[in-house]
């Protein structure tokens, strides 16, 4: 009896920390363009900020800039917005590949937002989501346009309104000719 009920014992501890495991492997998985450029091990990482001008939303003005990342043999180049909180600051690191994406987004949204506003919808969001988690588009209601930017997949505080996608779309235009500058350097 005292065999059987110590083998039930050693068994359940066996799954639970099998179990446990697999959370962590899975946590882990989760990383950003950023985070896994920049937590390589065993390489010397060098960071080269150039500031560029705040991006000017609804209620100010945000800090804006590339951020080169070089370790080893490559660099990566990101577009960095970032906002400062009451207690904390969000910021958003947009890489290269994503950037031009969200300007091809950006486009498209901005063709698309006077036909969604025409539709006199009580509520309508239309948004671009990289797979980092970052968020830009716009959400109708009564009637009129909101523009936003989603810093961070998760956590508050994180999301700035700006006055209209032209807005957006020069800051994140202006950010890639800044890239395409320093990439030629």
């Amino acid at each position: 009896m005292q065999k059987i009920i110590s083998t039930l014992i050693v068994s359940t501890f066996l799954c639970y920390s099998g179990f446990c495991q697999e959370i962590k492997k899975e946590a882990e998985t989760i990383k950003t363009k950023m985070d896994s450029f920049s937590s390589k091990t065993g390489t010397i990482t060098k960071y080269i900020d150039t500031k560029l001008p705040a991006l000017k939303t609804s209620f100010g003005g945000e800090e804006t800039r590339i951020r080169k990342i070089s370790n080893g043999i490559t660099t990566a180049f990101f577009y960095q917005i970032e906002k400062e909180g009451k207690y904390s600051s969000s910021t958003a690191s947009i890489e290269y590949s994503d950037l031009i994406e969200v300007l091809k987004a950006l486009k498209v949204l901005k063709a698309e937002v006077n036909k969604d506003i025409a539709l006199n919808p009580d509520y309508l969001e239309n948004k671009f989501i990289t797979v980092d988690g970052f968020k830009v588009g716009y959400f109708v209601n009564k009637g009129s346009a909101t523009w936003y930017i989603k810093l961070e997949k998760y956590g508050s505080d994180n999301t700035l309104f700006v006055d209209n996608g032209e807005i957006i779309e020069t800051a994140f235009l202006n950010a890639k000719n800044k890239i395409d500058e320093l990439k030629s350097k």
